[in-house]
């Protein structure tokens, strides 16, 4: 398929020079190839490009995605710039080295065994139903220790660990 992109792109460079017109080059083209002849958009491109002065028939190099492979460089230049800025994102990361956020996601986690954590303690609103709940448990919790005074030494207040 591609040979025959470029045995057409080639054709109609021949026949921008003969001075023909991008409509009669596209009818050439359908008599010439028939349903495999580049479509209609396709041949007022490479007429423009050929008129305008190109020589090459050959497709432009396109950027594509970025790079996906994980090196040791990558993973140690990862590792300097968390270890410099802990809160820097994902995305923050994968633009100063120039990978693939995906990558660096993967690089993190798997490689260099990290997570990101909120460290941010955000206060929490009650509810008027939730409110009522915790006084009803509260003073349940102070009748049971009127009647039992050895409760208290029962109670964990805090992690052990």
């Amino acid at each position: 398929m591609c040979d025959e992109k470029q045995e057409q792109r080639i054709n109609l460079k021949f026949l921008v020079k003969l001075k023909k017109t991008p409509i009669e080059c596209y009818k050439l083209l359908q008599e010439a190839y028939g349903d495999n002849s580049l479509s209609c958009a396709r041949v007022f491109e490479w007429c423009k490009r050929f008129s305008e002065g190109r020589e090459s028939t050959e497709d432009d190099q396109r950027p594509g995605r970025p790079v996906t492979v994980s090196t040791p460089e990558t993973v140690t230049k990862i590792n300097q710039i968390v270890r410099a800025d802990r809160r820097k994102s994902i995305r923050m990361i994968s633009e100063a080295v120039n990978a693939d956020k995906e990558t660096v996601r993967k690089i993190l986690h798997e490689e260099l065994h990290m997570k990101k954590v909120c460290a941010k303690l955000v206060p929490k609103n009650l509810t008027p139903d939730q409110k009522l709940l915790r006084q009803q448990v509260c003073s349940d919790f102070l009748e049971r220790l009127e009647e039992d005074s050895g409760l208290m030494k029962n109670i964990i207040t805090c992690d052990e660990t």
